[in-house]
Order: C-alpha cells, then sequence, then structure tokens
C-alpha cells in the first residue's frame, strides 16, 4: 500500500497573489483567453473554491480569507452570501453530498439488473473514486472528525447524508429477499465507511477489493438465511 502523501494548505496570501496574477493577465491584452468560468455568480464561485480546498486542506486549516482569494472574491460577498464560514461549511456538504449521492447511487441503479447485483456495485464503483486523484476521504466524515464532538450541528448533517444512502441500500437488500433489509444496509454501511477511511490514509484503491469481498460475504449469507 502507497503511504499518504502529506499537503499543507496555502496560503490566504499566496491565493491572493494568484488571483492577482490572473487579473493581470486578463487586462494584457497579449494574454491568452481566460477559460469561461463554470460558476455564474459568486456564491457559486464561493462554493467552488471553498470545497476543493476544504476536501483537500481540511475544514479547520483553510480560513476565509484562503477562500475568497481562491474564489477571486471580496469577504464581504462571502459573508454577504454565506453570514459565516459555518455556514458556508453546511452549504458545501449539501452541495458535496448531493453530488455525490447523485453519481454513487445512480452507478449502483443504472441498467436492467437485479437487486442482488446491484448491491454487489458498492464496492467496484468505490475503488473507482479512489482511484480518483480528487479523492479526498469522505467530506462528511472529515468535517465531524474536524468540529467540536459535543456539536451535533455537523453531525446530524452527516447523519442526513448516510440516512438517504441507507435507505437505498435497505431497499435493495429487501428487494434482494433479506430478512433484515435494514441490518443488511448498516453492514454494508460501515464497510463502505472503513473503505473510505482506509483509502483515505493509505491511498490504495484496492482496499475497496477487500471491503468488497468481506461485502460478498454478507450478502451470501443474506441470501442463504433467506432461502433456508
Amino acid at each position: 500500500m502507497q503511504q499518504a502523501k502529506t499537503a499543507r494548505a496555502p496560503t490566504a496570501k499566496a491565493l491572493t497573489a494568484k488571483a492577482q496574477k490572473a487579473k493581470a493577465e486578463r487586462a494584457n491584452p497579449h494574454a491568452p483567453d481566460p477559460a469561461p468560468e463554470a460558476e455564474p455568480n459568486a456564491r457559486e464561485r464561493i462554493i467552488a473554491a471553498a470545497t476543493r480546498l476544504f476536501c483537500q486542506y481540511g475544514i479547520t486549516a483553510v480560513g476565509v480569507d484562503a477562500v475568497v482569494a481562491e474564489a477571486a472574491t471580496a469577504k464581504a460577498t462571502l459573508y454577504k452570501a454565506f453570514g459565516s464560514k459555518e455556514r458556508l461549511v453546511e452549504a458545501v456538504l449539501e452541495r458535496e453530498g448531493s453530488a455525490w449521492r447523485d453519481w454513487f447511487l445512480g452507478e449502483l441503479l443504472k441498467g436492467e439488473a437485479a437487486p442482488l447485483a446491484r448491491l454487489r456495485r458498492i464496492f467496484p464503483v468505490l475503488r473507482e473514486w479512489f482511484g480518483d486523484e480528487r479523492f479526498f476521504g469522505c467530506p462528511f466524515i472529515n468535517a465531524v472528525a474536524e468540529h467540536d464532538k459535543r456539536d451535533d450541528r455537523m453531525r446530524q448533517i452527516a447523519l442526513a447524508h448516510k440516512k438517504v444512502v441507507l435507505a437505498t441500500l435497505s431497499r435493495l437488500a429487501a428487494e434482494a429477499g433479506a430478512r433484515d433489509p435494514e441490518g443488511a444496509a448498516h453492514q454494508l454501511g460501515l464497510l463502505i465507511d472503513g473503505a473510505i477511511v482506509a483509502a483515505m490514509i493509505t491511498q490504495d484503491q484496492n482496499v475497496a477489493v477487500l471491503a468488497g469481498e468481506a461485502a460478498d460475504l454478507l450478502l451470501a449469507r443474506m441470501t442463504a438465511a433467506e432461502a433456508a
């Protein structure tokens, strides 16, 4: 397994310099035309910038100054749009959670397949994600780990995300004939969370293969119990 690489969060000064350089290049008639912006307004630019920085460097390590520098906007604009860094964090988690669920659950449910076959897609799909250079772990696990453990806000946001995923897994388990579909979904959820954390630490996408083997045993036992 590969060892995890350590990256330091960029300082606000470094990001400000980056933004100023980009501005100067735009003012230079001989500079190449900049790529069109993916975000239509400042709020979207801030969310996109915060997502990149929070996911790679951590929520605590990245301050508001770094976010506004990366987004090429003003601090007043950020506070007008979100009110506080905590509200920005919540917006990022909501956006990331929605996008991830659309992708992950979409991969499980696409095409024609039996419910059991859909459940067996879980870890091959995760292995693909773990191999992406932009994989920095689960933003919800990371957010809960970084925040005050007595503060339930991050935990409630993470649980809401998890509830949607587990509901789909439970439905598939029920359709596959599981006697206890909710229990099976929670067991699969534990394997998913463990694989995500292991992949983040080791930077080895093949931890998904090991987790998939454990899931196969679980699914085999689940279907055998029903047949009996």
